[in-house]
């Protein structure tokens, strides 16, 4: 079945109040810029009206035009983070990012088999920054397969992302169809293989979705622009608060990928490169009274 412009769940996304529904734990990298990583999802959660708590795996030194440097966070820091706030304040999802080497891919696995077994699992497997700049050791995506994916109840690759975790190259919609159904034998319960890197003929791109409910491909025209930067955290996010507020996950995807398209095309244009998206176009500016 394929979905064209499906807006029905978007609503008016200009200002409604909103009450803290649903607890996110971030588990992901910070952008100094703002634009991508914890920031972008701690501002997503926020404006769809979930509560963000974090697990900061690595700083990044970077701006609109690329990733200047990054320090990575011990393993075992990260996993305290984790432990502290599902002992704490609990959680209704997860959504795991950047997680950028060997040993805190096993701290984060363990500590939410240990401490979260039947939490929910948004994974999006972020490896490469839009500027091209490698977020994960070569040596590492082995245990994104066999630890983050295997126990996701969504993964959310992007083109790159899929053709790495599959091994096969995706040049048309057939092949992110098989790219979706691959990743589910490899364990995941749905994927939701996202298209923006897609450069086939035409102004058309395309999200595959792969659940028990069968494949459905969302289809939108390209909005032409520069300001893209954390398009991948925004979505994975929005998709995991909606799945803390209990909707489905068809609807989760259609809400958030109606979130993000928005916030595109409402984006400040701020920096000299990829750009930051609108992130709180839900949100109306507040004025108390003088």
């Amino acid at each position: 079945m394929t979905v064209m412009h499906d807006k029905a769940l978007a609503g008016d996304m200009t200002g409604q109040e909103t009450k803290l529904d649903g607890r996110i734990l971030v588990v992901a990298g910070s952008d100094s810029s703002g634009g991508a990583g914890i920031q972008a999802d701690i501002k997503t959660i926020t404006a769809l009206g979930g509560y963000a708590m974090t697990a900061v795996t690595a700083l990044t030194a970077q701006n609109t035009e690329g990733v200047n440097g990054i320090v990575e966070s011990t393993g075992g820091f990260v996993a305290k983070q984790m432990r502290l706030a599902l002992k704490d304040i609990g959680a209704d999802v997860i959504k795991i990012g950047m997680v950028p080497n060997e040993e805190t891919i096993e701290s984060v696995h363990y500590t939410y088999r240990e401490f979260a077994p039947d939490i929910p699992i948004v994974l999006d497997p972020v490896m490469m920054a839009k500027g091209g700049h490698p977020l994960i050791d070569r040596e590492a995506i082995h245990l994104v397969r066999q630890h983050f994916l295997l126990h996701a109840y969504i993964a959310t690759p992007n083109i790159p992302e899929a053709e790495v975790l599959t091994g096969m190259e995706i040049r048309t919609l057939a092949d992110m169809k098989h790219a979706a159904e691959i990743m589910i034998t490899l364990g995941c319960q749905s994927v939701l293989v996202k298209g923006g890197h897609f450069e086939g003929e035409g102004n058309e791109i395309y999200d595959v979705l792969f659940s028990e409910e069968g494949l459905e491909v969302f289809e939108d025209t390209r909005i032409d622009t520069p300001h893209t930067h954390g398009t991948g955290c925004t979505l994975a996010s929005a998709i995991a608060v909606g799945l803390a507020q209990k909707m489905t996950l068809r609807n989760s995807v259609v809400r958030a990928r109606a979130y993000v398209r928005q916030a595109i095309l409402t984006a400040p244009g701020f920096g000299k490169g990829h750009g930051p998206l609108n992130h709180v176009h839900t949100v109306a500016p507040y004025h108390p009274e003088k």
